[in-house]
């Protein structure tokens, strides 16, 4: 039963509405698929694409069939008067109405086509430096079936409030880029100081004196060497 809680009548027999915002959905169950076949079409969509036949209510008063996996489900309806339903397609037309399913192996997708005689185009997208692939072929009945890797591609809400419809957190804003140089840039910063030092005192050549108590110049014998290597010049030394 689906549950109508805070839907209000329409008035003048338009559509009904939600108070407060849409329809308040929780997921895609399941599409309906009116065949020609109810057979050839339950063994493509059970052999080719993987589902599993389930129970179907017994209440229901025409053919059919349904089956589920990869998290939705097909019922299949046998018409009525197939003869009457449109030709079947056979030009592939990747704008035409399609259901499609994600893949992790492309190559393994197109393998098995080819193994199972199933004609199918190939295209690709390019957004942003990624890559989606995409396959397309018919079922039994001419409807689009699409294998892709639209995965890559990451969902980006339009408006802001979609961020929150879908549970994502909405990204920061970038900061402004700021127009005024940092006030830093117009500090003087002080010239360097250089600092001289002061030049050596010139060294003073002090005659040694003699043990007697007098400065004897001639007797070399009573000069310490070190005297001698006090003076740079030595000339007070060379009597």
């Amino acid at each position: 039963m689906v549950n109508t809680t805070g839907v209000e009548p329409a008035h003048g027999g338009a559509s009904p509405r939600v108070s407060g915002g849409a329809l308040p959905l929780a997921s895609l169950n399941h599409i309906s698929v009116v065949c020609r076949s109810l057979q050839s079409s339950l063994s493509f969509y059970r052999d080719v694409l993987g589902f599993v036949q389930i129970r179907r209510p017994g209440s229901l008063n025409f053919d059919g069939a349904w089956l589920f996996n990869h998290g939705i489900g097909i019922h299949l309806l046998q018409a009525e008067d197939p003869a009457s339903m449109p030709p079947v397609k056979t030009e592939i037309n990747p704008k035409d109405n399609h259901i499609s399913f994600q893949a992790e192996s492309m190559d393994a997708v197109q393998r098995r086509l080819k193994e199972l005689g199933i004609k199918y185009e190939h295209r690709r997208v390019e957004e942003g430096g990624l890559f989606v692939d995409q396959l397309f072929f018919h079922d039994p009945d001419g409807f689009m079936i699409e294998v892709c890797t639209c995965d890559n591609l990451p969902v980006v809400p339009l408006l802001p409030e979609g961020y929150a419809t879908l549970g994502m957190a909405q990204p920061a804003p970038a900061p402004a880029a700021c127009k005024r140089p940092a006030a830093a840039a117009f500090k003087t910063q002080p010239a360097p100081v250089t600092v001289t030092p002061p030049p050596a005192p010139a060294a003073q050549c002090v005659p040694a004196m003699a043990s007697g108590g007098s400065y004897v110049g001639e007797v070399e014998a009573s000069i310490p060497a070190c005297a001698m290597r006090s003076c740079p010049e030595h000339a007070c030394m060379q009597a």
